[in-house]
Parts: C-alpha cells; structure tokens; sequence
C-alpha cells in the first residue's frame, strides 16, 4: 500500500502537468494512441524477460515519433490512427505467445497499482523528473504555439519540432503511468482533471497547479475505494475524472451565466403609464428640432 500511495503520487503529478498541454493543444487522440503503443511494448518485453518499464519507454518514444514524422507529410489524424492500429497489432502477437496471457493483458490495460514493487520506484520516480525537467524547458514555447501558432512562427518557433518534442514528453509520461493506471485508462487521468482546470481558471498557471491537485484526489479517492469495495481502480479513477470534468463545465456555465449583463434597459414612460418608453437616447432625439 505504500508503494501504491508513492507511485500513484507521482502519477497523478506528471498526469496532471502534460495532460495540462494536451488538452491545451487537443492532442487527446495522441493521447491515447501513445499509451497503447506502450502497451505492445511492455508486452513484448514480458515475451523476452527483461523490464517491462523498459518495453514501455521504447515503444512509447518510437510510437510518438512514428507519429511525429508521419502527421508533418500527410493529416495528424491518419498518422495517429496508423500507429495505433499498428503498435495495438504488435500487442496482440506478443500477448498471444506469452503464458500469462490474461493477466499481463488485464495488468497492462487497466493497471495493476497494488502490484507495483519498491524496485520500480525509482525508475518511475527518475521518468517523473525527467518529464517533469522537459515541460520546465519547453514551457514558454510550447505555450506559445499551443495558444498562438502564428505569433509563434513568426517568432522562430518551429512548430513541428515543437510537436515532436511534446510527443516524447507525452511517451516517457506514458512509460510510468501505464504501470499504474494501465493503457486506456491513463487517458481519462491526463484529459479529466485537465480539462476540469482549464473550464474552472483561464490561467495557464493555476490551471496546471489545479489539475494536479484534482489529478491527485482522483488517484488517492480512487485507492481508497478501491481498497474498501474490491472494485477496479481504473472504474474509479475513470469516473472520478468524467464526475470532474463534468463539474467543472458546470460551474464554469453557472459562473457565465452569472455574469451575463442583459443588453438593453427599458424605462417606464411617465406619459403612458405601464407601457415600456423607448431608450434615454432616442427620447433625447426626439426633443431636437431641424436648424
């Protein structure tokens, strides 16, 4: 348990950072297809008998390159949905000729974070600060090409070089959520509570700062009940991240809603009584007479 409580602290940390700029950019379809390229990876590295961490890292960066490469010379989403038709192929095979197939597949896909060992804690740990390091060196232009692609052209940022480098932020972030959270559901953390920051602050940094605190209820709450019902804690943390989201949007409308000014005022004229008088203005023209 303690184990689960670290990782899933430092889950929720580089989670809630990268998922800020995913959303941010609407990269939610790499988002998810990178998580599953690290799920082929780490089952082949299970087929051959070394570190399943490592799997992860190696097939995560080569499917946010594949990427990268291929959406520069034809449509983002194309590229996208190639790698992960291919990577999600290459999972199947190296399942197939393992013999905990249905383990590894449930353990890959959906997270095993009460299986984490004290020995992937530091790899995990050094994966967190070096995502954490690239975000720090990479924030100021890739906030500017996220928000203003144009101005950030125009001031020498390469956008495709920028998108790259995002890419492999986004697979070494998948490379230590998988572990814990699993392939499909690490999605749901990186854009849930994001997505809620964003609708409730319109401020790039209280909206990182607030999606890490709510990326962090959701995996401590999701521990919790899962520790007191026996149930999946991906069912959680994908519940409480869409129960987020969802609030988030609402109090966001309310919030607007409130604020609202409504755009005329009718005055009551004294000259016919309960019938709405015309503007201050155009009673005031009416007084004028022609030179």
């Amino acid at each position: 348990m303690q184990n689960a409580w670290i990782v899933a602290t430092m889950v929720a940390v580089i989670a809630g950072v990268v998922g800020f700029f995913v959303v941010l950019r609407g990269s939610a379809f790499p988002a998810h297809a990178i998580p599953n390229g690290a799920f082929a990876g780490a089952a082949g590295a299970v087929l051959v008998g070394v570190s399943s961490l490592l799997g992860l890292g190696v097939f995560a960066v080569l499917s946010a390159l594949g990427i990268g490469s291929l959406g520069r010379r034809g449509r983002h989403d194309v590229a996208t949905a190639l790698a992960l038709v291919a990577m999600l192929a290459c999972g199947a095979a190296f399942l197939s000729r393992t013999t905990e197939y249905a383990p590894e597949i449930f353990s890959l896909l959906f997270g095993e974070v009460l299986g984490v060992s004290t020995t992937e804690l530091l790899p995990v740990a050094g994966l967190g600060a070096a995502c954490l390091l690239a975000v720090a060196v990479l924030y100021r232009p890739l906030l500017l090409s996220s928000v203003m692609p144009e101005i950030a052209e125009a001031k020498g940022v390469r956008s495709d070089r920028i998108e790259i480098a995002f890419l492999i932020v986004l697979a070494l972030a998948t490379a230590m959520t998988v572990p814990v959270v699993g392939a499909l559901l690490i999605f749901s953390l990186m854009i849930g509570p994001p997505a809620a920051a964003r609708a409730l602050t319109p401020r790039p940094g209280a909206a990182i700062a607030l999606s890490v605190a709510l990326a962090l209820i959701t995996v401590w709450a999701a521990i919790a009940l899962s520790y007191q019902t026996n149930w999946p804690i991906g069912f959680f943390v994908g519940t409480i991240s869409a129960l987020a989201y969802g609030l988030g949007r609402g109090w966001n409308a309310a919030r607007t809603h409130h604020h609202q000014l409504p755009h005329s005022a009718t005055f009551t004229d004294a000259s016919s009584p309960g019938s709405p008088a015309p503007p201050l203005g155009q009673r005031r023209q009416k007084r004028r007479r022609p030179i």
